[in-house]
Protein backbone atom coordinates (compact mmCIF):
# COMPACT_ATOMS: atom_id res chain seq x y z
CA UNK A 1 0.00 0.00 0.00
CA UNK A 2 2.98 2.26 0.94
CA UNK A 3 4.40 1.70 -2.84
CA UNK A 4 1.40 2.29 -4.53
CA UNK A 5 0.91 5.89 -2.38
CA UNK A 6 4.63 6.70 -3.10
CA UNK A 7 3.88 6.25 -6.56
CA UNK A 8 0.66 7.95 -6.56
CA UNK A 9 2.88 11.01 -5.72
CA UNK A 10 5.67 10.29 -8.09
CA UNK A 11 3.09 10.32 -10.91
CA UNK A 12 1.31 13.68 -10.05
CA UNK A 13 5.00 15.19 -9.67
CA UNK A 14 5.64 13.82 -13.68
CA UNK A 15 2.35 15.29 -14.95
CA UNK A 16 2.96 18.77 -13.13
CA UNK A 17 6.47 18.63 -15.16
CA UNK A 18 4.97 17.69 -18.54
CA UNK A 19 6.68 14.42 -18.54
CA UNK A 20 3.34 12.31 -19.65
CA UNK A 21 5.00 9.14 -20.51
CA UNK A 22 6.19 8.72 -17.11
CA UNK A 23 3.29 10.20 -15.34
CA UNK A 24 0.79 7.62 -17.33
CA UNK A 25 3.60 4.61 -16.55
CA UNK A 26 3.20 5.50 -13.07
CA UNK A 27 -0.33 5.94 -12.80
CA UNK A 28 -1.41 2.63 -15.03
CA UNK A 29 0.62 0.31 -12.53
CA UNK A 30 -1.28 1.82 -9.77
CA UNK A 31 -4.54 1.54 -11.49
CA UNK A 32 -3.42 -2.09 -12.42
CA UNK A 33 -3.07 -3.19 -8.63
CA UNK A 34 -4.95 -0.70 -6.55
CA UNK A 35 -8.00 -4.01 -6.38
CA UNK A 36 -9.63 -2.00 -3.88
CA UNK A 37 -9.58 1.48 -5.39
CA UNK A 38 -7.73 3.24 -1.95
CA UNK A 39 -6.01 5.55 -4.52
CA UNK A 40 -9.10 7.03 -7.06
CA UNK A 41 -7.08 10.20 -7.48
CA UNK A 42 -5.07 7.60 -10.04
CA UNK A 43 -8.07 8.04 -11.97
CA UNK A 44 -8.02 11.15 -12.55
CA UNK A 45 -4.38 11.66 -13.21
CA UNK A 46 -4.72 8.65 -15.75
CA UNK A 47 -7.29 11.14 -17.53
CA UNK A 48 -4.95 14.15 -17.66
CA UNK A 49 -2.05 12.62 -18.89
CA UNK A 50 -4.90 10.84 -21.54
CA UNK A 51 -6.11 14.10 -22.26
CA UNK A 52 -3.20 16.04 -22.46
CA UNK A 53 -1.34 13.11 -25.06
CA UNK A 54 -3.21 9.97 -25.45
CA UNK A 55 -0.26 8.11 -27.11
CA UNK A 56 1.82 8.61 -23.98
CA UNK A 57 0.46 5.20 -21.90
CA UNK A 58 0.24 1.72 -23.15
CA UNK A 59 -3.56 1.76 -23.68
CA UNK A 60 -4.84 4.95 -23.79
CA UNK A 61 -8.07 5.72 -23.43
CA UNK A 62 -9.41 2.18 -24.18
CA UNK A 63 -7.52 0.80 -20.84
CA UNK A 64 -9.14 3.55 -18.57
CA UNK A 65 -12.59 3.50 -20.15
CA UNK A 66 -12.41 -0.72 -19.90
CA UNK A 67 -11.37 -0.60 -16.49
CA UNK A 68 -14.14 1.81 -15.42
CA UNK A 69 -16.72 -0.11 -17.40
CA UNK A 70 -16.10 -2.71 -14.57
CA UNK A 71 -15.15 -1.09 -11.84
CA UNK A 72 -18.59 1.56 -11.49
CA UNK A 73 -21.03 -0.87 -10.86
CA UNK A 74 -18.42 -1.71 -7.85
CA UNK A 75 -17.84 1.67 -6.91
CA UNK A 76 -21.61 2.64 -6.39
CA UNK A 77 -23.00 -0.61 -4.51
CA UNK A 78 -19.83 -0.16 -2.00
CA UNK A 79 -21.05 3.38 -1.83
CA UNK A 80 -24.67 2.00 -1.39
CA UNK A 81 -23.35 -0.57 0.92
CA UNK A 82 -21.79 2.34 3.22
CA UNK A 83 -24.73 4.33 3.14
CA UNK A 84 -27.44 1.60 4.08
CA UNK A 85 -25.19 0.70 6.90
CA UNK A 86 -24.48 4.16 7.87
CA UNK A 87 -20.46 3.06 7.71
CA UNK A 88 -19.43 6.60 8.90
CA UNK A 89 -18.55 9.71 6.93
CA UNK A 90 -15.28 9.54 6.01
CA UNK A 91 -15.92 6.08 4.64
CA UNK A 92 -19.01 7.65 2.39
CA UNK A 93 -16.87 10.44 1.34
CA UNK A 94 -14.31 7.47 0.22
CA UNK A 95 -16.51 5.72 -2.17
CA UNK A 96 -18.56 9.65 -2.97
CA UNK A 97 -15.06 11.06 -3.76
CA UNK A 98 -14.22 7.41 -6.43
CA UNK A 99 -17.63 7.92 -8.34
CA UNK A 100 -16.84 11.60 -8.86
CA UNK A 101 -13.80 11.05 -10.26
CA UNK A 102 -14.94 7.81 -12.44
CA UNK A 103 -17.66 9.87 -13.86
CA UNK A 104 -15.33 12.75 -14.39
CA UNK A 105 -13.09 10.76 -16.10
CA UNK A 106 -15.44 9.25 -18.54
CA UNK A 107 -16.80 13.00 -18.80
CA UNK A 108 -13.17 13.94 -20.09
CA UNK A 109 -13.31 10.91 -22.45
CA UNK A 110 -16.55 11.72 -24.57
CA UNK A 111 -15.57 15.55 -24.50
CA UNK A 112 -12.39 15.05 -26.05
CA UNK A 113 -12.72 11.47 -27.98
CA UNK A 114 -15.95 10.17 -28.97
CA UNK A 115 -17.78 13.66 -28.77
CA UNK A 116 -20.74 12.73 -27.66
CA UNK A 117 -22.15 15.92 -25.68
CA UNK A 118 -24.83 13.94 -24.07
CA UNK A 119 -23.07 10.96 -22.87
CA UNK A 120 -20.57 13.16 -21.40
CA UNK A 121 -23.00 15.61 -19.93
CA UNK A 122 -24.47 12.95 -17.71
CA UNK A 123 -21.03 11.87 -16.09
CA UNK A 124 -20.08 15.21 -15.57
CA UNK A 125 -23.69 15.89 -13.75
CA UNK A 126 -23.60 12.45 -12.08
CA UNK A 127 -19.58 13.04 -10.84
CA UNK A 128 -20.55 16.33 -9.41
CA UNK A 129 -23.96 15.13 -7.72
CA UNK A 130 -21.86 12.82 -5.96
CA UNK A 131 -19.44 15.67 -5.25
CA UNK A 132 -22.43 17.91 -3.74
CA UNK A 133 -23.36 15.29 -1.69
CA UNK A 134 -20.49 15.23 0.70
CA UNK A 135 -20.79 18.85 1.51
CA UNK A 136 -22.79 21.83 3.25
CA UNK A 137 -25.60 23.13 1.20
CA UNK A 138 -24.31 26.79 -0.91
CA UNK A 139 -24.98 29.38 1.79
CA UNK A 140 -25.57 32.60 -0.52
CA UNK A 141 -26.62 34.75 2.25
CA UNK A 142 -22.86 34.52 3.48
CA UNK A 143 -21.42 35.25 0.05
CA UNK A 144 -23.70 38.25 -0.73
CA UNK A 145 -22.89 39.71 2.77
CA UNK A 146 -18.96 39.75 2.00
CA UNK A 147 -19.12 41.21 -0.56
CA UNK A 148 -21.90 43.74 1.06
CA UNK A 149 -19.06 44.25 4.02
CA UNK A 150 -16.37 45.15 1.81
CA UNK A 151 -18.75 47.62 0.05
CA UNK A 152 -19.24 49.37 3.12
CA UNK A 153 -15.90 49.44 3.95
CA UNK A 154 -14.01 50.22 1.18
CA UNK A 155 -15.97 53.77 -0.04
CA UNK A 156 -14.50 56.52 -2.00
CA UNK A 157 -13.86 58.23 1.49
CA UNK A 158 -12.21 55.14 2.66
CA UNK A 159 -8.33 55.40 1.27
CA UNK A 160 -6.01 57.84 2.95
CA UNK A 161 -3.23 59.64 0.89
CA UNK A 162 0.58 58.80 1.31
CA UNK A 163 0.25 55.53 2.97
CA UNK A 164 1.34 51.98 2.23
CA UNK A 165 4.89 51.31 0.45
CA UNK A 166 5.79 52.73 -2.92
CA UNK A 167 7.64 49.43 -4.24
CA UNK A 168 6.05 48.51 -7.52
CA UNK A 169 7.71 44.66 -6.40
CA UNK A 170 4.99 42.58 -6.44
CA UNK A 171 2.29 42.29 -9.10
CA UNK A 172 -1.24 40.74 -8.18
CA UNK A 173 -3.33 38.76 -10.15
CA UNK A 174 -7.40 38.62 -9.51
CA UNK A 175 -10.21 37.48 -11.54
CA UNK A 176 -12.66 34.63 -11.76
CA UNK A 177 -11.81 31.13 -11.56
CA UNK A 178 -11.03 29.59 -14.88
CA UNK A 179 -10.46 32.79 -16.70
CA UNK A 180 -6.56 32.07 -18.35
CA UNK A 181 -4.79 33.23 -15.00
CA UNK A 182 -2.14 30.78 -15.75
CA UNK A 183 -1.51 31.93 -18.85
CA UNK A 184 -0.54 35.43 -17.92
CA UNK A 185 1.10 34.36 -15.23
CA UNK A 186 3.38 32.44 -17.23
CA UNK A 187 4.00 35.25 -19.70
CA UNK A 188 4.97 37.09 -16.87
CA UNK A 189 7.37 33.88 -15.90
CA UNK A 190 8.73 33.92 -19.24
CA UNK A 191 10.65 37.48 -18.21
CA UNK A 192 14.37 36.82 -17.07
CA UNK A 193 13.22 39.56 -14.25
CA UNK A 194 9.83 38.43 -13.12
CA UNK A 195 8.85 35.86 -11.57
CA UNK A 196 5.53 33.57 -10.51
CA UNK A 197 5.47 32.44 -6.62
CA UNK A 198 2.70 29.82 -7.89
CA UNK A 199 -0.67 28.99 -6.32
CA UNK A 200 -0.44 29.44 -2.72
CA UNK A 201 -0.13 33.52 -2.34
CA UNK A 202 2.00 35.18 -0.05
CA UNK A 203 -0.53 37.69 0.51
CA UNK A 204 -3.53 35.91 1.41
CA UNK A 205 -1.00 33.44 4.02
CA UNK A 206 -0.66 37.04 5.71
CA UNK A 207 -4.27 38.68 4.83
CA UNK A 208 -5.63 37.75 8.14
CA UNK A 209 -2.87 39.59 9.99
CA UNK A 210 -2.99 42.43 7.71
CA UNK A 211 -6.19 42.93 8.67
CA UNK A 212 -6.56 42.39 12.53
CA UNK A 213 -3.22 45.04 12.54
CA UNK A 214 -4.97 47.78 10.94
CA UNK A 215 -7.65 47.79 12.46
CA UNK A 216 -5.66 47.49 15.94
CA UNK A 217 -3.12 50.57 14.20
CA UNK A 218 -6.39 52.59 12.99
CA UNK A 219 -8.06 52.58 17.05
CA UNK A 220 -4.73 54.41 18.02
CA UNK A 221 -6.21 57.59 16.41
CA UNK A 222 -2.62 58.96 14.98
CA UNK A 223 -2.61 58.85 11.02
CA UNK A 224 1.30 58.20 11.59
CA UNK A 225 0.94 54.84 13.78
CA UNK A 226 -1.16 53.16 11.01
CA UNK A 227 0.91 54.64 8.42
CA UNK A 228 4.40 52.95 9.87
CA UNK A 229 1.97 49.72 10.41
CA UNK A 230 0.70 49.30 6.98
CA UNK A 231 4.34 49.99 5.60
CA UNK A 232 5.46 47.39 8.00
CA UNK A 233 2.86 44.75 6.67
CA UNK A 234 3.52 45.51 3.13
CA UNK A 235 7.60 45.02 3.98
CA UNK A 236 6.89 41.62 5.26
CA UNK A 237 4.45 40.44 2.17
CA UNK A 238 7.88 41.72 -0.46
CA UNK A 239 10.02 40.06 1.86
CA UNK A 240 8.03 36.63 1.63
CA UNK A 241 8.06 36.42 -1.51
CA UNK A 242 11.77 36.87 -2.15
CA UNK A 243 12.01 34.49 0.42
CA UNK A 244 10.32 31.50 -0.99
CA UNK A 245 11.58 32.39 -4.49
CA UNK A 246 14.81 31.74 -2.60
CA UNK A 247 14.11 28.75 -1.56
CA UNK A 248 12.20 27.73 -5.13
CA UNK A 249 15.75 28.99 -6.91
CA UNK A 250 18.07 26.89 -4.84
CA UNK A 251 15.62 24.04 -5.01
CA UNK A 252 15.91 24.14 -9.02
CA UNK A 253 19.41 25.33 -9.36
CA UNK A 254 22.74 23.12 -8.04
CA UNK A 255 25.08 26.11 -6.75
CA UNK A 256 27.63 24.78 -8.74
CA UNK A 257 26.12 25.86 -11.99
CA UNK A 258 27.36 28.26 -13.98
CA UNK A 259 24.16 29.56 -15.21
CA UNK A 260 23.21 30.76 -11.75
CA UNK A 261 25.52 33.84 -11.42
CA UNK A 262 24.45 34.67 -14.69
CA UNK A 263 20.31 34.81 -13.57
CA UNK A 264 19.54 38.14 -12.72
CA UNK A 265 17.77 38.75 -9.16
CA UNK A 266 14.01 39.14 -9.90
CA UNK A 267 12.65 42.86 -9.84
CA UNK A 268 9.25 41.49 -9.87
CA UNK A 269 7.24 38.59 -7.91
CA UNK A 270 3.77 37.96 -9.66
CA UNK A 271 0.95 36.85 -6.71
CA UNK A 272 -1.57 35.15 -8.12
CA UNK A 273 -4.56 34.38 -6.09
CA UNK A 274 -7.91 34.94 -8.09
CA UNK A 275 -10.28 35.47 -5.42
CA UNK A 276 -7.81 38.23 -4.25
CA UNK A 277 -10.49 40.21 -6.47
CA UNK A 278 -12.36 40.67 -3.42
CA UNK A 279 -9.43 42.19 -1.83
CA UNK A 280 -7.93 44.75 -4.01
CA UNK A 281 -8.93 47.46 -1.05
CA UNK A 282 -6.05 45.95 1.30
CA UNK A 283 -3.69 45.35 -1.69
CA UNK A 284 -4.03 48.91 -2.87
CA UNK A 285 -3.71 50.09 0.43
CA UNK A 286 -0.25 48.20 1.29
CA UNK A 287 0.83 48.50 -2.49
CA UNK A 288 -0.43 51.71 -4.49
CA UNK A 289 2.08 51.70 -6.43
CA UNK A 290 1.72 47.65 -7.19
CA UNK A 291 0.29 46.38 -10.44
CA UNK A 292 -3.14 44.80 -10.16
CA UNK A 293 -3.94 42.68 -13.25
CA UNK A 294 -7.48 41.34 -13.26
CA UNK A 295 -7.51 38.96 -16.30
CA UNK A 296 -11.01 38.40 -17.56
CA UNK A 297 -12.64 35.85 -19.92
CA UNK A 298 -15.65 35.35 -21.90
CA UNK A 299 -18.68 34.50 -19.39
CA UNK A 300 -19.96 31.38 -20.14
CA UNK A 301 -16.58 30.12 -21.37
CA UNK A 302 -15.32 30.55 -17.74
CA UNK A 303 -18.56 29.59 -15.67
CA UNK A 304 -18.65 26.45 -17.29
CA UNK A 305 -14.71 25.50 -17.39
CA UNK A 306 -15.29 26.04 -13.86
CA UNK A 307 -18.21 23.90 -13.56
CA UNK A 308 -17.00 20.80 -15.12
CA UNK A 309 -13.53 20.85 -13.32
CA UNK A 310 -12.78 19.75 -10.07
CA UNK A 311 -11.35 21.76 -7.92
CA UNK A 312 -9.26 21.00 -4.34
CA UNK A 313 -11.95 20.88 -1.35
CA UNK A 314 -12.89 24.46 -0.14
CA UNK A 315 -14.64 27.65 -1.21
CA UNK A 316 -15.40 26.44 -4.89
CA UNK A 317 -16.77 23.51 -4.21
CA UNK A 318 -20.03 25.50 -5.32
CA UNK A 319 -19.10 26.01 -8.85
CA UNK A 320 -20.13 22.46 -9.26
CA UNK A 321 -23.82 23.41 -8.73
CA UNK A 322 -25.53 25.80 -10.97
CA UNK A 323 -27.06 28.47 -8.00
CA UNK A 324 -24.12 28.58 -6.24
CA UNK A 325 -21.74 29.21 -9.61
CA UNK A 326 -24.26 31.69 -10.41
CA UNK A 327 -24.20 33.64 -7.22
CA UNK A 328 -20.50 32.95 -6.75
CA UNK A 329 -19.89 35.04 -10.51
CA UNK A 330 -22.70 37.64 -9.85
CA UNK A 331 -20.91 38.33 -6.27
CA UNK A 332 -17.49 38.76 -8.39
CA UNK A 333 -18.87 40.99 -11.10
CA UNK A 334 -20.57 43.26 -8.12
CA UNK A 335 -17.08 43.69 -6.39
CA UNK A 336 -15.15 44.16 -9.90
CA UNK A 337 -17.58 46.84 -10.51
CA UNK A 338 -17.29 48.29 -7.65
CA UNK A 339 -13.47 48.75 -7.32
CA UNK A 340 -14.20 50.02 -10.91
CA UNK A 341 -16.35 53.11 -9.28
CA UNK A 342 -14.37 53.43 -6.00
CA UNK A 343 -10.84 53.23 -7.59
CA UNK A 344 -11.10 54.16 -11.27
CA UNK A 345 -7.94 52.82 -13.20
CA UNK A 346 -6.23 51.18 -10.60
CA UNK A 347 -6.73 47.87 -11.76
CA UNK A 348 -5.81 47.22 -15.47
CA UNK A 349 -7.76 44.69 -17.22
CA UNK A 350 -6.73 42.12 -19.64
CA UNK A 351 -9.37 40.23 -21.89
CA UNK A 352 -7.90 36.53 -22.02
CA UNK A 353 -9.06 37.04 -25.48
CA UNK A 354 -7.01 39.84 -26.53
CA UNK A 355 -4.16 37.25 -24.90
CA UNK A 356 -4.91 34.25 -27.25
CA UNK A 357 -5.77 36.28 -30.74
CA UNK A 358 -3.27 39.03 -30.29
CA UNK A 359 -0.93 37.55 -28.31
CA UNK A 360 2.09 39.48 -30.04
CA UNK A 361 0.89 42.85 -28.86
CA UNK A 362 -0.33 42.05 -25.77
CA UNK A 363 2.72 40.41 -24.60
CA UNK A 364 4.92 43.34 -24.87
CA UNK A 365 2.33 45.50 -23.23
CA UNK A 366 1.46 43.41 -19.75
CA UNK A 367 5.53 43.38 -19.23
CA UNK A 368 5.77 47.30 -20.56
CA UNK A 369 3.04 47.91 -17.41
CA UNK A 370 5.28 45.54 -15.70
CA UNK A 371 7.88 48.36 -15.35
CA UNK A 372 10.97 45.99 -17.13
CA UNK A 373 12.09 46.42 -19.78
CA UNK A 374 10.75 44.05 -23.15
CA UNK A 375 12.44 40.75 -23.65
CA UNK A 376 11.53 39.10 -26.81
CA UNK A 377 11.93 35.34 -25.22
CA UNK A 378 8.57 35.99 -23.44
CA UNK A 379 6.96 35.08 -26.61
CA UNK A 380 8.00 31.69 -26.28
CA UNK A 381 7.34 31.04 -22.46
CA UNK A 382 5.63 27.73 -23.25
CA UNK A 383 9.08 26.40 -23.97
CA UNK A 384 10.48 27.84 -20.90
CA UNK A 385 10.75 24.67 -17.90
CA UNK A 386 8.64 25.30 -15.30
CA UNK A 387 6.26 23.00 -12.90
CA UNK A 388 3.24 23.99 -13.51
CA UNK A 389 0.73 23.07 -10.58
CA UNK A 390 -2.64 23.83 -11.79
CA UNK A 391 -5.44 22.59 -13.49
CA UNK A 392 -4.22 24.21 -16.49
CA UNK A 393 -1.31 22.24 -16.37
CA UNK A 394 -1.81 20.23 -19.75
CA UNK A 395 -3.18 23.39 -21.46
CA UNK A 396 -0.80 26.27 -20.95
CA UNK A 397 2.43 23.95 -22.14
CA UNK A 398 0.79 23.84 -25.70
CA UNK A 399 1.28 27.99 -25.70
CA UNK A 400 -1.87 30.38 -26.78
CA UNK A 401 -4.88 28.33 -28.38
CA UNK A 402 -8.39 29.44 -29.45
CA UNK A 403 -10.30 26.07 -30.36
CA UNK A 404 -11.62 26.40 -27.04
CA UNK A 405 -13.62 29.95 -27.29
CA UNK A 406 -17.31 29.20 -26.66
CA UNK A 407 -16.64 25.47 -25.93
CA UNK A 408 -19.24 25.99 -23.54
CA UNK A 409 -22.09 26.25 -26.88
CA UNK A 410 -21.51 22.29 -27.18
CA UNK A 411 -23.30 21.68 -24.21
CA UNK A 412 -26.20 24.73 -24.30
CA UNK A 413 -29.28 23.19 -23.79
CA UNK A 414 -28.09 21.64 -20.39
CA UNK A 415 -26.99 24.90 -19.22
CA UNK A 416 -29.84 26.84 -20.35
CA UNK A 417 -30.69 26.91 -16.11
CA UNK A 418 -27.85 28.16 -15.58
CA UNK A 419 -27.90 31.02 -18.24
CA UNK A 420 -31.19 32.22 -16.89
CA UNK A 421 -29.79 32.49 -13.67
CA UNK A 422 -26.82 34.28 -14.97
CA UNK A 423 -29.05 36.60 -16.85
CA UNK A 424 -27.34 39.40 -18.21
CA UNK A 425 -24.01 38.85 -17.16
CA UNK A 426 -23.57 36.14 -19.72
CA UNK A 427 -21.80 39.08 -21.46
CA UNK A 428 -19.09 41.38 -20.24
CA UNK A 429 -17.97 44.66 -21.74
CA UNK A 430 -14.68 44.80 -20.40
CA UNK A 431 -12.24 46.34 -22.42
CA UNK A 432 -8.49 45.04 -22.28
CA UNK A 433 -6.94 48.68 -20.59
CA UNK A 434 -2.99 47.58 -20.62
CA UNK A 435 -1.64 51.70 -21.49
CA UNK A 436 -1.00 52.07 -25.13
CA UNK A 437 -2.70 48.64 -26.51
CA UNK A 438 -5.11 48.58 -29.13
CA UNK A 439 -6.79 45.89 -30.56
CA UNK A 440 -5.97 46.89 -34.13
CA UNK A 441 -3.49 48.40 -35.93
CA UNK A 442 -0.21 48.04 -33.94
CA UNK A 443 2.91 46.25 -35.86
CA UNK A 444 3.72 43.16 -33.63
CA UNK A 445 6.86 42.72 -32.12
CA UNK A 446 9.69 41.68 -34.30
CA UNK A 447 10.54 37.72 -32.56
CA UNK A 448 14.22 38.67 -33.22
CA UNK A 449 14.42 42.21 -31.82
CA UNK A 450 17.28 42.35 -29.23
CA UNK A 451 16.25 41.94 -26.07
CA UNK A 452 16.52 44.94 -23.63
CA UNK A 453 19.58 44.61 -20.95
CA UNK A 454 19.00 43.06 -18.11
CA UNK A 455 20.99 43.35 -14.54
CA UNK A 456 23.19 40.13 -14.42
CA UNK A 457 24.18 40.18 -10.19
CA UNK A 458 22.28 38.31 -8.41
CA UNK A 459 22.24 40.56 -5.75
CA UNK A 460 19.50 41.83 -3.77
CA UNK A 461 17.76 44.94 -5.50
CA UNK A 462 17.53 47.59 -2.60
CA UNK A 463 15.44 50.80 -2.50
CA UNK A 464 11.05 50.60 -4.15
CA UNK A 465 11.61 49.48 -7.89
Amino acid sequence: RDYLDALTYRAQSFLILGKYKEAGKDYRHVLERDVDRIFVDSVSGFAKVVTAKEDAVEGGWDFLVDLLKRELPLQLASYRNAVANESGAGIIKHYADGLKRMHHAMFAYHDVKTKDATAAWNHLAKGNEYKLSTIPPFNAANKIEQVARMKSVFSPSFFPGNIGSQTRTPIFIIGFVRSGSTLLERILDAHPSIVGTGEDSVFNGRLDTIRNEIVEASMVGDPRVLNRKVKELADDVVSDMKSRWEVIDANMHNEDDDESEERPYPLRFADKMLTNYINVGFLHLLFPNALILHVAREPMDSIFSAFKHDFPPGGLDYTSEFAGLAQLYHCYRDTMEHWDKVLPGRVTHVRYEDMVTDFENVAPKIIEAAGVPWDPTVLDFHKKKHAVNTLSTTQVRKGVYSHHFKGWKRYEKFLEPLLDLVGSRVEYDLKTTLSGYLKTGVEPVKRDAAPSPLPKPRLKPTGNV
